[in-house]
């Protein structure tokens, strides 16, 4: 079999055909190692209280996902470029054996800053798994191929967002919150055979150049808007010199991040994806996405318990209606882009789509029956499913395969900043809204009688007086639902921007055609041009 290469620092693989056991067996310790990486983001949703209370560390609560969340995101990248250069096998299974190390360091600790440290080591694991799995499918399958695949990772993605809580929630109350970092080790030890018997290993005789200083002053822009989004409006105002420094430092580094990719030889993030439309629009549109998605998973569970006074676990399976309409669209959608090629229309109908999800949420009321807020979510789910992974597939075929992870790796590090800018937006948002209400409307005799609005929690609520109780469910209902309603202007811009983009032709096979025009558009020789092997 005849397969194209790039000079010494491709990592293009020989692949597998289409359709054989290889890629079958690969994409299965993808998937395993995918759900690893975006189940670690939401399993100690539940456990947190738990956690910290045995380890005396509620006032460093906040680190515990924070720490994951940061080394994950700085690390995107860099997985990514050196992915591109050095190929991906064996910095997958790296990643792997970080994320299994960070889970042993979790499961053994005896102290907050130790959990802590654990959940840094699993992220700087975590942060590969997601770039390299979607990068190594780009490897082995075509891009007119991969839509069935893509479909699959986006409803793994999906589902682990809420079977994370509701897992996290089941072992804190049956056999120990540690065995949420315990069940990696099986897992990430499947995950290593698998690539390690199945993944195409490529040779480089050159060392390339490690992009150092875009690293640094990357990880210090990324790291200060991070702590501003995760620390702002909570342990810190908005306003104090602690938020405005960390800003200032995170618009510098930025700067000097620029600055210096422009600058470098093997640039961690190549300033030339930005000249290209779909990379931008589809960027900004899987940015949007992840808004609405981490928005409603965020606040909904609390929503259901604080105003219908389901318990934890109850209000965990109330969201699975989200899941399915997620699953459901994004395996179809999978399946039609494969078979028919096109696939322009499915990020602008998931824009239509999630727009009238979020129009449904934002009439609830604290007398909405149930089941009508389980049909809304549902759309919501329908709508983010649509276009979640397709817009990672435009992405991929906007580029040549020797830049693949380096293209994919961009688009979800920027979604990932957007995400945390975003959910902190609405957190602030709906925690000043609520805190404005609760105080409005709770009766004057519910703080005599011991009640606090900083103190509310679902428990205490259900057994209030009925006054009390439909005091607080009214306020919680009209502080969420017309933070729904704010969102609906980004995804009406995000419908707009998204009809510029343009439907390039999906390769059909590794070595079509589409990639030298991407390649020429990106200033790179065509693959045409360059030597191959047998």
């Amino acid at each position: 079999m005849t397969a194209v290469t790039t000079p010494a620092t491709s990592t293009d693989p020989s692949p597998p055909p289409a359709g054989s056991r290889h890629i079958t067996a690969i994409f299965a310790g993808l998937l395993v190692a995918m759900l690893l990486s975006s189940l670690d983001q939401t399993i100690f949703s539940t456990a947190l209280p738990t956690i910290v209370g045995e380890l005396n560390g509620v006032n460093h609560m906040l680190w515990v996902t924070t720490a994951y969340i940061l080394a994950a995101t700085i690390m995107m990248p860099v997985y990514g470029k050196l992915g591109d250069l050095i190929g991906r096998k064996h910095l997958f299974i790296g990643a792997l054996v970080l994320f299994m190390l960070g889970s042993v360091v979790g499961g053994l600790a005896g102290s907050m800053p130790g959990l802590i440290a654990a959940r840094a080591i699993q992220g700087l694991g975590g942060g590969g798994l997601l770039i390299l799995a979607q990068a190594i499918i780009a490897d082995v399958v075509p891009v007119r191929d991969r839509g069935r695949y893509m479909g699959v990772m986006g409803a793994v993605f999906g589902i682990s967002a809420v079977v994370g809580p509701l897992l996290g929630g089941w072992f804190t109350e049956s056999i120990g919150w540690r065995w949420a970092f315990w069940l990696n080790i099986p897992l990430g030890a499947a995950a290593i055979a698998t690539a390690w018997r199945f993944l195409p290993l490529t040779r480089h005789p050159d060392r390339p150049p490690i992009d150092i200083a875009g690293f640094v002053t990357m990880a210090v822009s990324a790291t200060s808007l991070i702590l501003v989004t995760s620390l702002g409006g909570n342990t810190y105002d908005w306003g104090s010199p602690e938020i405005l420094g960390l800003s200032l430092l995170a618009i510098v580094a930025g700067a000097a991040f620029v600055w210096v990719e422009s600058r470098a030889v093997e640039p961690l993030i190549p300033l030339h994806l930005f000249r290209d439309r779909n990379f931008n629009l589809s960027t900004i549109a899987g940015l949007v996405i992840a808004i609405a998605m981490f928005g409603a998973i965020g606040y909904i569970p609390t929503y259901l318990q604080m105003v219908y006074g389901y318990t934890a676990t109850e209000a965990g399976f109330l969201t699975l209606p989200m899941v399915f309409g997620l699953m459901l669209t994004a395996l179809s959608t999978g399946q039609v882009v494969s078979r028919t090629g096109r696939y322009k229309w499915m990020p602008i109908a998931s824009g239509v789509v999630m727009t009238a999800g979020l129009l449904l949420l934002s009439t609830l009321t604290a007398s909405t029956s149930i089941w009508v807020v389980c049909a809304y979510l549902f759309v919501l789910g329908a709508g983010v499913g649509l276009g979640m992974q397709i817009l990672v597939l435009i992405v991929q075929n906007a580029f040549p395969r020797r830049e693949v992870g380096t293209a994919t790796a961009a688009n979800n590090f920027f979604r990932e900043i957007g995400a945390s800018l975003g959910s902190a937006v609405v957190g602030s948002l709906f925690t000043a809204r609520l805190t404005s209400l609760l105080t409005e409307r709770l009766p004057q005799d519910a703080a005599a009688g011991g009640v606090s609005e900083n103190s509310l929690t679902p428990s205490l609520v259900r057994n209030l007086p009925d006054p009390v109780r439909e005091a607080i469910a009214s306020a919680y209902n009209d502080a969420l639902t017309p933070v729904f309603l704010y969102l609906v202007p980004l995804t009406i811009a995000t419908i707009l921007i998204l009809l510029f983009i343009r439907e390039k032709p999906l390769a059909q096979t590794l070595d079509a055609a589409p990639e030298d025009e991407a390649g020429i558009e990106a200033g790179l020789p065509p693959l045409a041009e360059m030597p191959s092997r047998t």
